[in-house]
């Protein structure tokens, strides 16, 4: 699920809509929403793009118009249905994010989903900006550096662990 919080939302009540886009191209329609919102001074107060929601991109907004112009003239974008979504018919489609975990270099992590799953890493790189982390597989035989997001990873042991399990 990717998620922009793009300005401080008021004390009123705002409203979510669905922006209907051509199905697989939801990341680019994302991404052209962001550039768009950042010249407009729309109130436009977040957008979210559930994973596995093929075609659809949620706008939190004052009201529909705001919604609608939001979505002028971006490619892939298809329009705004105008009826209201409640947030319970995508509460579902949310996954609680747990408080964050600082990930440190030198971690020991195990990689929870993708190809290598199940495999034990060592973090070399970390950039949260982009949400991920470079690791080098512990079993491989030739140090091959993986791009991964930090949401595939689980820690498994700190570098400050270890440093204390060898002292005693």
């Amino acid at each position: 699920m990717t998620e922009q919080v793009l300005t401080e939302k008021p004390e009123e009540k705002t409203k979510i809509f669905a922006l209907r886009t051509t199905a697989n191209r939801e990341d680019q329609v994302f991404d052209f929403l962001i550039a768009n919102l950042s010249k407009k001074n729309l109130a436009v107060y977040s957008l979210l793009r559930p994973h596995g929601l093929r075609g659809y991109i949620f706008v939190e907004s004052r009201d529909f118009e705001s919604a609608e112009e939001a979505s002028t003239g971006v490619p892939y974008a298809r329009g705004v249905l105008p009826k209201v979504v409640g947030y319970s018919e995508i509460e579902h489609m949310l996954e609680q994010v747990k408080s964050t975990v600082a990930i440190q270099k030198n971690d020991i992590v195990e990689i929870i989903s993708g190809p290598f799953k199940r495999e034990k890493a060592k973090i070399t790189r970390v950039d949260m900006q982009k949400e991920e982390v470079v690791v080098e597989l512990l079993e491989s035989a030739v140090p091959i550096p993986l791009t991964l997001k930090v949401d595939s990873v689980k820690v498994i042991r700190r570098e400050s662990e270890e440093e204390e399990a060898k002292e005693e």
